[in-house]
């Protein structure tokens, strides 16, 4: 007898569509696992085969032998453009959304038993809708006047020194396109262009690292928005357009003032209605620049939606010539977040985390773990 085990057939059905699957298709992808017969009581899987299984469909071996499949919510509302909440997501989003939560929870309690201050600006406008006020606190927060990305050459590097700023205000900012460091489980850009979990003491932002460099500027101050509001949320923000729910709607208003003026813009448009000229001044991309011209009035959501097709296509030919690999610590920095990582890094130092456990709330193990802080700290 091989060390066969029985395992209910409703749990394999369950966990084999939780991980985006139909069952022909699983079992037309992975035949020596016998599912079918499985399913059928005709054979019993071995352990092995079971361990192999939980891999698969990416679900914690010990689930397996649960007298029924659990219930499994959405921890903070995601919204569609196309429509209002989700009520599930792909298993790739919904495990991203749980590592941070774990990262949050631990980040949250070590900051608190190490006397850290509660973060003031978090919730600071909840109930409130006055977009230009909001736009006003973030800056004066961030330390950034009105024109600060005027004193940088190119729109990249004006994102990168903003992510400085939130990141030295206690804002974890993770940039990711995977699930943890797994190539093979990407976060698709049309599921999930990023979700933010507000908390007093350890907020967390999440940006869709494989969307075009020129959409994550604004995913990143429509997170902020969130947070000066105080609310939690996951979009997946389709063509830049905003979930039909107030929350959403004001946190898009206030990425758009924050990054592009009103005042500032109708100016610039006046002078010469170009959208290539006004992403050179206001150093954000053409994208966010035709963003705001539908918001003024200046373009109409056909001319709209027909340049962000055009321009689209253009995002996409650039990453396809562009190579898919980089450097590995240089890709953990950004997945983790410095200021993450200075923590965990402190924690291990002081006694205060185990390898063990620091291993598993960075997803890096061994020498990797060892090179990446080594490099870095």
């Amino acid at each position: 007898m091989r060390n066969e085990v029985n395992v209910n057939a409703n749990i394999l059905s369950w966990a084999i569509a939780r991980a985006g699957y139909e069952l022909q298709v699983f079992t037309e992808k992975y035949p020596k696992l016998n599912i079918e017969l499985w399913l059928e009581g005709e054979k019993k899987p071995t352990v092995k085969q079971l361990e192999d299984f939980s891999k698969k469909v990416h679900l914690p071996f010990g689930y397996l032998f649960l007298p029924e499949p659990p219930k499994e919510h959405l921890p903070i509302p995601f919204f569609r453009s196309n429509g209002n909440l989700a009520d599930k997501v792909s298993i790739n989003v919904y495990d991203t959304i749980l590592l941070m939560q774990q990262r949050q929870d631990w980040l949250r309690n070590y900051l608190k038993d190490n006397d850290f201050e509660q973060l003031g600006f978090v919730g600071k406008f909840r109930n409130k809708t006055n977009v230009k006020a909001i736009v006003a606190d973030i800056r004066n927060t961030l330390n950034l006047p009105e024109n600060w990305a005027s004193q940088f050459r190119t729109w990249q590097e004006a994102q990168d020194h903003i992510v400085l700023h939130i990141e030295d205000k206690g804002i974890i900012t993770v940039f990711n396109g995977v699930v943890e460091n797994n190539g093979f489980r990407k976060i698709p850009v049309n599921e999930c262009r990023g979700f933010v979990l507000v908390d007093d003491m350890a907020p967390f932002m999440f940006i869709n690292n494989a969307d075009w460099k020129s959409a994550q500027m604004f995913t990143i101050v429509h997170e902020l928005a969130h947070i000066w509001t105080g609310h939690s949320a996951g979009f997946d923000f389709r063509k830049l357009q905003p979930a039909d729910d107030p929350i959403e709607i004001l946190c898009d208003k206030v990425a758009a003032e924050f990054l592009v003026p009103e005042n500032n813009f109708n100016e610039v448009w006046s002078n010469n209605p170009s959208i290539r000229d006004a992403s050179r001044f206001f150093k954000v991309s053409e994208i966010v620049i035709a963003r705001r011209a539908l918001d003024t009035g200046k373009l109409t959501k056909r001319q709209f939606f027909a340049f962000y097709e055009e321009y689209s296509n253009r995002e996409f030919a650039k990453k396809e010539q562009q190579s898919s690999g980089g450097d590995f610590y240089a890709t953990t920095k950004k997945r983790l977040s410095l200021t993450f990582a200075s923590h965990i890094n402190n924690a291990v130092k002081s006694g205060n985390l185990l390898y063990r456990d620091a291993y598993k709330l960075t997803s890096l193990k061994g020498d990797t773990f060892q090179n990446f802080f080594s490099k870095y700290f």
